[in-house]
Order: structure tokens, then C-alpha cells, then sequence
């Protein structure tokens, strides 16, 4: 009897402490089964909460002071043209087309991973087609429908935006049919971006991304913005070309990856609306004038506003295996290439 009441009288504590560290915003963690039982959450799990606080073992909680309100994706897409600016076959040496209808599976299965998380957060997938046949937007649309988030396929309008692009390049050569295209399809991205909500993740292609990639970016982004007090570019991607010189990076933690400072990027990256807004001019002169090397603007950018990318990667670049900015190392290729089918 005594022993019951000693149990009773534990257990009795136990939920009034509990209760007094909810209030004051203290975590409690179990470290024989990294039980939280102030949020009734598994440790060793996602102890996170959207647009409330971060949790990672064992650094404990960062406050969200820089929530994500809604998540606009837009991908570009043709499928109709192998490589840009190149002749080389890609890694399995399929029709492009393959490689279009598996970035945008790849992406829908990430945030399908996670409902409850983007039920959470106004959510958007936006397509900007050049050239793909009516068999591929046909799959296109077959994807996105009965999906739980908003979706649009649009069309290139080629016609207006290729116009404002100078058809002589910055080494003083003529601009390729497939890069006036490719030119024109950002600076529509960047237009449509101009009236998005909060973040923007601009997508091309040929990306394949983990399940968890989409949930990684929001999580990392609420987590280091608020502990940088700034916004932020972020990189799915883990290129070659970063393990080919010795560079100083920051790097940072995110929700489950490490993230690392960098300094260039291809044009697949995610950022805000007030970064979008802020370098308006600066993101759109890719589009205006063919730079050497191409991406030259977002680059210039990147010495002012901090880029990060994730390690391992996210989303792999499913390009030729030779390109310094393509397959991320110590990613099981086929694996990924089969579980977007």
C-alpha cells in the first residue's frame, strides 16, 4: 500500500513538473529512451514543430522567430531537349523526358512524405513548359491531380520574354535557340515569384530529390534564418565542384543534414520573396544577357546574402557523371532514379 502511494505521489510530481516546464518553455528528454514528454514527442524522431521551435539532440531548442508561411515551387521544364549547352548522354542515357517526369514525381513524393507538415503551410507547385509534347503534359497533369496542394501547368510564353534577351552572349557570341528558351523560362519564373507569398524553390528538370528533401529545406531554413536573424539562399544540391579546392565554409545545422556556405550554384535553389524582391534586377540579368559563366549575377549575389547547401545531398543533378556541378557524391544513383518511377 505504501508502495503504491509512493508511486502515486511520484507520478503526481512528476506531471506537475512537467506542466511547470511547458510554461516556461523548458524541454524535458529522457535520455534512457529520448522520450519528450513535454511535447509527447520522440527524440531520436522530429522533435520539431514548424513555425514554433526547432529541436535537435543534443543542442537543445531554437525559438522560431522566422516562421515559413507558404511554399511556392516552380518548375522548369523541357523535354524536349537532351542538354543545354552540351552533346554529352546523361548518367542512364535516357530521353530527357524521363528525367522531367521524374523531378516533378520526385518532388511530390517529398512533400507527400510529410502532409501534415505542408498541410501547415500554404503550398504550390507551378510548371513553366517550353516544347514538352501533349503526352508528357498529359503526365504531367495525371501527377498533379487529386493531389492535397495547389498546382498549375503553364505555357512559355516565348514571345514576350525573349524580346528583352541581347542575342549576342558576354564572350561576343550568338545566344543558341535552347538558351533563349532557357532565359526566357527564368525570367518568367522570377516574374511569377514576384507574387508569390514567403519562399520560392525554383526547380529544373533534371533534379532528383530524397524523401525528406522538401521537409530538410523548410525545417533548415526556419532554423538558421532565426538564428542569423537574415534570409537565406539554400542549394539542394552537393556539387563536385565543392570538394575541388580548399575554401573556407561555415556550416551549420539544419533539421537532419549539415549545411555548408557556398558561393556558387547552378539555377535550381530555393529563397525568399524579400530576397526575390530585393535583387530583382540582380536575379533577372540571367535572363536578359547570357553571362560567363552563366549563373555569373546569382554568384555576385551570393558575396552579399548567405548560400548554403546541404551534405549529404538532397536533390542530385542527373547530368553527364564527368560534370563538376552534377552527381552529388555518396548517393545511391539507381536507387533514387528507381523509387521516382
Amino acid at each position: 500500500m505504501k508502495i503504491k502511494n509512493k508511486t502515486n505521489k511520484s507520478n503526481f510530481l512528476k506531471k506537475i513538473f512537467i506542466k511547470l516546464s511547458r510554461i516556461f518553455g523548458f524541454e524535458i528528454i529522457d535520455q534512457s529512451n529520448f522520450y519528450i514528454p513535454t511535447s509527447n514527442k520522440d527524440g531520436l524522431k522530429n522533435p520539431s514543430q514548424i513555425g514554433k521551435e526547432s529541436l535537435i539532440i543534443p543542442m537543445g531548442k531554437t525559438e522560431i522567430t522566422r516562421p515559413v508561411k507558404s511554399l511556392d515551387i516552380i518548375l522548369r521544364t523541357c523535354a524536349s531537349v537532351n542538354m543545354l549547352t552540351q552533346s554529352k548522354k546523361r548518367i542512364f542515357e535516357k530521353d530527357k523526358s524521363e528525367y522531367s517526369l521524374k523531378t516533378l514525381n520526385s518532388i511530390t513524393n517529398s512533400i507527400n512524405n510529410n502532409k501534415e507538415l505542408f498541410n501547415k503551410i500554404h503550398l504550390k507547385i507551378t510548371i513553366i513548359d517550353h516544347n514538352s509534347n501533349q503526352e508528357i503534359l498529359s503526365k504531367f497533369n495525371e501527377i498533379l491531380k487529386n493531389q492535397f496542394f495547389q498546382s498549375e501547368v503553364l505555357k512559355l510564353d516565348l514571345d514576350l520574354y525573349s524580346k528583352q534577351i541581347d542575342k549576342i552572349n558576354e564572350e561576343g557570341k550568338e545566344v543558341s535557340k535552347n538558351q533563349i528558351s532557357n532565359m526566357s523560362n527564368i525570367h518568367q519564373s522570377f516574374e511569377i515569384a514576384k507574387n508569390c507569398g514567403d519562399l520560392i524553390y525554383f526547380v529544373e528538370d533534371d533534379y532528383i530529390h530524397k524523401l525528406d528533401a522538401i521537409e530538410e529545406m523548410i525545417f533548415a531554413y526556419e532554423r538558421i534564418s532565426s538564428q542569423l536573424n537574415r534570409e537565406l539562399i539554400l542549394c539542394p544540391s552537393d556539387y563536385p565542384y565543392l570538394y575541388n579546392s580548399l575554401e573556407k565554409s561555415y556550416v551549420f545545422l539544419g533539421n537532419k543534414y549539415h549545411w555548408r556556405s557556398i558561393e556558387e550554384t547552378l539555377c535550381t535553389f530555393l529563397t525568399s520573396k524579400t530576397l526575390i524582391n530585393k535583387y530583382f534586377d540582380e536575379f533577372t540579368s540571367t535572363s536578359k544577357k547570357e553571362h560567363y559563366p552563366f549563373e555569373k549575377p546569382f554568384h555576385n549575389i551570393y558575396k552579399k546574402e548567405l548560400c548554403i547547401s546541404p551534405m549529404p545531398a538532397l536533390a542530385t543533378h542527373f547530368t553527364n557523371i564527368n560534370s563538376v556541378y552534377g552527381l552529388s557524391p555518396f548517393v545511391d544513383y539507381k536507387k533514387l532514379w528507381d523509387k521516382n518511377e
